[in-house]
């Protein structure tokens, strides 16, 4: 008796064997004849890179699928994901630019791309410069750090929130609300994970007020200033200003702190490329994109077909939802030469990383900037960097990827 390949993969997302090696069963997933359908989140999962990108870059594939159902549907779905009941993430989050779509998002994302320009992000360089070298002072004489929770975690949220205007005293702050937030993403999110995302929203929003009402008497050069402009000029409204500095905040916050965590650990683990990189600084930039090709920080998105569609050599019918495993798709080795390999030096290497089409991420210049700074800088002020825990844990779950914490050991160059 012949058994079906698919049903001797176990998709289990909140394992401990899934958050030390999702890749195994990615691999199993990708070996399949036609897209593995995960029955719990009425979902085809998507783990080949011509699959994946295809997707990802097709306008009929929405986010949401409110556009094209009635209210009535659309109130369903809301209960039936449990995206319902939730006052100020209906209202601040489900709406934002990530998940509009249409003349909506094409607004939006105007808005946003103006202000995320390249010479914006290049005046950005001294002043990330400056926080890493200050911080990096105060813990370099240590000779064992966590660089997750007490480097990578304080970073992003500094380098964010000064573009956007936010003090740098409220920056710990803002990381716990966009953890909270990002973490009800998750399709296997809980009771607890609502009500906790619910409330950091409500906190967000009425911290976020008073900065606006003080930027509205006394604007300065920062985004949050520019975002009033255009609600002024009648290009946005107060809810969606609120909804895009929140998003801006959100985005600038954990997946920047997971893939500094997991590039380091790629560099620990790949000590001959983390070698070739201290030779060779040339190839920081390469070096950078591996680190997000190799662990996805963001691996998991969807979308939904509005008509009737062929993917992965299956047809489908309008209103299927599917995964987008930007994980899975960027381990191919279709795509990909050895692609278990972290390699500093790799091209091309057109990843997955950030997304395709209409959501491809608007602050991966900035994100990427981050990294080229942090690591080059990591690379000049010491001379050996180790790992002081063999296997370090890394966080559960499908929509994130990057490791809690990462014990190293250091020494002054």
């Amino acid at each position: 008796m012949l058994t079906d390949p698919a049903s001797r993969i176990s998709l289990d997302p909140q394992s401990t064997g899934f958050a030390a090696d999702p890749y195994a069963t990615y691999a199993a997933m990708r070996a399949l004849d036609a897209p593995y359908f995960w029955e719990s989140a009425n979902t085809w999962m998507l783990t080949k890179m011509a699959d994946v990108e295809a997707v990802a870059l097709d306008k009929t594939m929405l986010r949401n699928n409110e556009e094209f159902i009635e209210d009535v549907d659309r109130r369903a779905q809301q209960r039936a994901i449990n995206f319902h009941d939730m006052p100020y993430h209906e209202r601040y989050v489900q709406v934002n630019l990530l998940e509009s779509e249409g003349a909506t998002h094409a607004r939006l994302r105007k808005v946003v791309f103006r202000e995320f320009s390249p010479a914006m992000i290049a005046r950005q360089r001294p002043a990330i410069q400056d926080f890493v070298d200050t911080l990096l002072e105060e813990l370099c004489e240590q000779e064992e750090v966590d660089f997750v929770a007490e480097f990578a975690a304080h970073v992003p949220g500094h380098i964010i929130g000064r573009v956007l205007g936010v003090p740098d005293e409220d920056a710990p702050m803002l990381r716990h609300w966009s953890e909270e937030v990002v973490r009800f993403f998750d399709p296997e999110r809980g009771a607890e994970d609502k009500a906790r995302a619910e409330t950091a929203t409500k906190e967000f929003y009425e911290y976020l007020l008073v900065l606006l009402a003080n930027r509205e008497k006394a604007p300065k050069e920062d985004l949050l200033s520019g975002l009033i402009a255009y609600r002024d000029a009648g290009q946005l409204s107060q809810d969606e200003l609120v909804s895009t500095a929140m998003l801006i905040l959100m985005a600038g916050h954990g997946s920047t702190i997971d893939v500094l965590g997991s590039g380091l650990h790629a560099l620990l683990r790949f000590p001959d490329q983390h070698q070739r990189l201290r030779d060779d600084p040339s190839l920081m930039k390469t070096a950078v994109q591996e680190m997000f090709r190799y662990e996805s920080p963001l691996p998991y998105f969807h979308r939904f077909a509005t008509e009737d569609t062929e993917v992965g050599g299956k047809l489908f019918p309008a209103g299927t939802r599917f995964g987008l495993l930007y994980g899975a798709a960027n381990r191919d080795p279709v795509r990909f030469e050895r692609p278990d390999l972290f390699d500093v030096g790799r091209t091309p290497n057109r990843h997955m990383a950030f997304g395709g089409g209409g959501h491809f991420c608007l602050g991966n210049h900035l994100a990427r900037l981050d990294m080229d700074v942090i690591f080059s800088t990591l690379n000049a002020r010491f001379s050996e960097i180790e790992l002081a825990e063999v296997v370090p844990e890394y966080k559960r779950g499908l929509s994130v990827r990057g490791p809690k914490n990462l014990r190293i050991s250091w020494k002054r160059a």
